[in-house]
């Protein structure tokens, strides 16, 4: 099963670059979903989260905080890696769990941190998606309703481009229009369909 981490940095339009996947028949399998589902309530690593950071990251209702969580990872180095801790392994386990089901001819994993949680072994090709600074920086902003600093902060955070770029077998520019986007997740669509039906014949 030929397998594409798709990556790119926040607000880089990764969401969607996998819906025009999807659209084609491509079974995605999405980091960040898996992320939501294992901090579910009653969920073993929410109960971790809350062992290590305490009851102040949950709502009234016993959900995890989110945006009290992240205030907390963005201002705290050592809070960010505990995180990592609990997260990162269980994220790589359904990752390669969900993988193994997959019945397209080849599958997108998703996983907007391919390159620091060091999850570049899981898959075959790196598909970059890529976005000028300052567009990725208004994106942030608005999206997500937070100050310019806090997203600086965000991105930072995160490999640069430049990293990414380095690392990536095939690279979407989404500087363009979204007719632009399309026409490039088609063409690649085309060329991962003759590499995994390479692979199936063993050429």
């Amino acid at each position: 099963m030929l397998k594409i981490g798709l990556t790119g940095g926040i607000a880089s339009g990764k969401s969607t670059a996998c819906q025009l996947f999807s659209a084609l028949g491509i079974e995605i399998i999405d980091a960040d979903i898996i992320a939501r589902e294992l901090v579910e309530p009653n969920q073993p690593c929410l109960k971790q989260i809350i062992q290590t950071f305490g009851k102040q990251v949950l709502l009234a209702n016993g959900a995890l905080d989110r945006a009290q969580l992240r205030q907390l990872i963005f201002s705290n180095k050592g809070a960010k890696q505990q995180l990592e801790g609990i997260l990162h392994p269980n994220i790589r386990k359904q990752l390669i769990k969900q993988s193994e089901k997959v019945v397209s001819p080849y599958c997108i994993l998703s996983i907007p941190l391919l390159i620091e949680a060091n999850m570049i072994p899981l898959v075959d090709r790196v598909l970059v998606v890529d976005i000028a600074p300052e567009e990725q920086l208004q994106r942030v902003c608005q999206r997500d309703n937070i100050s310019t600093s806090q997203a600086k902060a965000i991105i930072s955070s995160q490999s640069s481009a430049s990293q990414r770029k380095s690392l990536a077998n095939d690279i979407i520019d989404n500087n363009k229009s979204p007719e632009s986007l399309d026409l490039v997740v088609t063409q690649l669509h085309k060329k991962y369909l003759d590499i995994a039906n390479n692979i199936s014949t063993g050429c």
